[in-house]
């Protein structure tokens, strides 16, 4: 499905080395490449490997992953026009359980990684919006194109979507979201998230 190659490639952004780069010092680039570096620490910590320390290295991981993540703009912009009929309740609680179902696919996936490396080819910054173009390459030498979609807030680059190889995260659950919605209701799509994040807490 091409969800789930999003999703994996996503990750492999996450947890490779990037062998090439033409940023703005302090620009995206730059601060996803720290991200990168900081779970890549984690990962290959000896101490966090033991089974006894499954959970924690888990944590650590998604506390880096999170705070490179603007969880709110990326639900808005999946909600799309559904998105303005919502509480602050119901906005709050949709991008909770959205961070939620997206953060155990990484999780495992980042444990399955296997040497995936990354290009950064460089950055497009226009105000507070900026482009990061990435070029993963994988372990059968295919290269994979991806740009991060990412918004400045104070010193910070967030990312709000990636699109791979054309193929945009948010636009793919935009769609699986709003066919839910308009088959059924909004109270639906909730019912389904709280119980997909409840079955992978389980």
């Amino acid at each position: 499905m091409r969800v789930l190659k999003v999703q994996f490639l996503l990750v492999v952004l996450f947890v490779s080395v990037a062998l090439a780069a033409k940023w703005v010092p302090g620009g995206p680039t730059e601060q996803i490449k720290t991200t990168t570096q900081r779970i890549l620490e984690i990962v290959k910590d000896p101490i966090l490997k033991t089974p006894d320390k499954a959970e924690e290295r888990r944590r650590l991981i998604w506390e880096e992953i999170d705070k490179r993540f603007d969880w709110n703009e990326m639900a808005r912009r999946t909600l799309s026009i559904h998105w303005r009929k919502r509480t602050p309740e119901e906005r709050a609680e949709f991008t909770r359980l959205y961070a939620k179902l997206l953060e155990r696919t990484y999780l495992n996936r980042i444990e399955a990684y296997s040497g995936e490396k990354v290009l950064y080819l460089g950055e497009r910054v226009e105000g507070n919006y900026g482009l990061v173009k990435v070029e993963i390459i994988t372990t059968r030498n295919t290269e994979i194109q991806v740009l991060y979609r990412v918004k400045k807030k104070g010193e910070k680059w967030l990312v709000y979507d990636v699109s791979i190889e054309g193929v945009s995260l948010v636009n793919n659950y935009r769609k699986q979201f709003n066919a839910i919605i308009t088959k059924s209701s909004f109270e639906k799509l909730m019912e389904r998230l709280r119980a997909k994040v409840e079955k992978n807490e389980s």
